[in-house]
């Protein structure tokens, strides 16, 4: 008799599982499907992002011995040409439609002869440099071109780790490639890739080709110039970097402005606050860049910064790395005011001074 029982609940059991799983189902049905917003967005902004393609011409003699006709005779044997061509491909993007400006790496057009710029379109035009900063990796570049679209900008100050991006490119010389994924991380720095690192990480594939392209949100809005690779042979392997679109926009302009890159300096040797530091010098706060050197006769030392100063703001953005500070200040010309905001054994002060010319010719490495 206990079989027939057992038999009744399990059926009782499968057809209110079954009545459960009925309703969730037409309960999702219910959920209109919207469509994907990607593609649209995406029609918008890809005429944005164009191929590069670079021309370095190299001459065999530029080595000074190989001009000395008896060296040449007794060492170099080789029959190499005399001059040879190298070919480099990259992505850009156009920031300004009227005047045909193009944002892309400063390694894409690096020495380049000829800039070959091609719209999606399949338009090609010869480009110009306007100016280049090996130290953010950032240059721009200029074509004479009507019907040109230009990418929106967003502000990179605000993105948050888990947000979901595009980055666009030409990969390996294949044409405009869409790639997706989210923001990895932010403030990488200590990359050893450029002078002045605040990158953007994101597993978004990003490959060789790349470099130059845009990384953009979801509202299609230019946040990033994407930069490089981390990975064996220069491959992607979930591991990218693009520079936030608030520093280079600072690079650009000044570009545009100013026609090149005038750094100066405070005089300053800075390091991270850790917790040891932090304990040492008695106080709560946690982040910071503390001064652990100064210039004598610098702007610092003129202003009145001492060694043992922790900065935790310059001209009102909060100052949480060494870094953070060093990227700021490398971001301001000569001349430019500097406001501040310090710990000084326990006391708040503010102290206000300016960006000046490098104070030693030998500037060390960490010296701002």
């Amino acid at each position: 008799m206990k079989k027939p029982i057992f038999i009744y609940f399990l059926a009782i059991a499968l057809i209110t599982a079954i009545s459960a799983n009925l309703q969730t189902i037409n309960a999702w049905a219910q959920i209109p499907i919207s469509n994907n917003p990607l593609p649209e967005m995406l029609k918008k902004v890809i005429p944005a992002v164009v191929n590069i393609s670079t021309r370095t011409r190299f001459n065999h003699l530029e080595n000074p011995l190989l001009k000395d006709p008896a060296y040449r005779q007794l060492f170099d044997k080789s029959n190499r040409p005399m001059e040879w061509e190298v070919q480099n491909l990259g992505s850009g993007v156009v920031i300004d439609a009227n005047k045909g400006y193009v944002i892309t790496n400063h390694h894409v057009i690096y020495k380049a002869d000829q800039i070959m710029v091609t719209l999606q379109d399949n338009r090609s035009y010869e480009a110009t440099v306007v100016g280049s900063d090996p130290n953010t990796e950032i240059a721009l570049i200029k074509i004479k071109s009507d019907r040109l679209i230009e990418l929106p900008q967003g502000n990179s100050d605000v993105l948050q780790v888990g947000d979901i991006v595009v980055a666009i490119g030409s990969p390996f010389g294949l044409g405009q490639t869409v790639t997706s994924g989210i923001i990895s991380a932010l403030g990488r720095s200590s990359l050893g890739l450029d002078g002045y690192e605040d990158f953007i990480q994101t597993d978004a594939s990003i490959n060789p080709g790349n470099s130059g392209g845009a990384l953009i949100n979801l509202q299609g809005e230019l946040i990033g110039i994407n930069t490089a690779i981390v990975g064996p042979n220069g491959s992607n392997v979930g591991i990218g970097f693009a520079i936030p679109i608030n520093m280079a926009n600072h690079v650009v302009n000044q570009i545009i402005r100013y026609g090149n890159i005038e750094r100066g300096q405070l005089g300053i040797q800075i390091q991270n606050l850790d917790p040891n530091l932090a304990r040492a010098f008695n106080i709560d706060q946690q982040e910071g860049a503390v001064i652990s050197g100064i210039v004598p006769g610098s702007p610092a030392d003129k202003a009145g910064l001492k060694k043992g100063d922790i900065v935790i703001a310059i001209n009102g953005q909060p100052v949480d790395t060494s870094t953070k500070l060093s990227n700021s200040i490398a971001l301001m010309r000569v001349g430019d005011k500097v406001i501040l905001h310090i710990f000084r054994k326990g006391q708040k002060k503010t102290i206000e001074t300016r960006i000046a010319k490098p104070h030693n010719k030998t500037r060390l490495a960490d010296q701002y």
